[in-house]
């Protein structure tokens, strides 16, 4: 059983795909993740219009009503606010000094980086994280898709 008394949350830099952001707050959501923090070309659940997209809405399947999140301009300022408040930072990503995920467990406030498909988390950002956490690759291609990598992550992370 995956606790709910800790203070999870993701924040999605850049991620370009509304599939993967979607898919990214039904996996969030049935964990209990407690925020969801978009930066740059992440979409949100609602259009520049504050309309709801139907297309996220079809794969986060009511997720993105159920948890709250919201849209920043200045992550960096984000993440130097919550590690005051004694969170620990954890971007995944490959990195020369990446840990295996499967050695990683949850602190009772967590704030998980998530970068977008092609560059991953931002520079400015992987340098304020306490740690940088992988998930090894066997086979030919380098990594996996982001909202898959989130859900391998987040139920190995929080079920421990």
């Amino acid at each position: 059983m995956i606790a709910k008394t800790r203070d999870i949350r993701l924040l999605l830099d850049g991620i370009r795909s509304v599939h993967n952001v979607g898919s990214t707050f039904r996996t969030a959501e049935t964990l209990g993740i407690s925020h969801i923090y978009c930066t740059s070309t992440t979409p949100t659940p609602l259009d520049r219009f504050g309309n709801k997209r139907s297309d996220m809405a079809k794969v986060a399947l009511g997720a993105e009503d159920l948890i709250p999140w919201e849209l920043l301009s200045n992550p960096i300022a984000l993440v130097t606010e919550l590690k005051q408040q004694g969170f620990t930072v954890i971007a995944l990503e490959q990195a020369e000094t990446s840990v295996d995920y499967k050695t990683l467990a949850a602190t009772d406030k967590v704030l998980i980086i998530l970068g977008n498909e092609v560059d991953g988390v931002s520079k400015d950002l992987l340098a304020l994280t306490d740690v940088i956490a992988e998930i090894p690759m066997a086979g030919k291609k380098e990594s996996l898709n982001v909202s898959v990598a989130t859900g391998i992550f987040l139920y190995r992370l929080l079920d421990r």
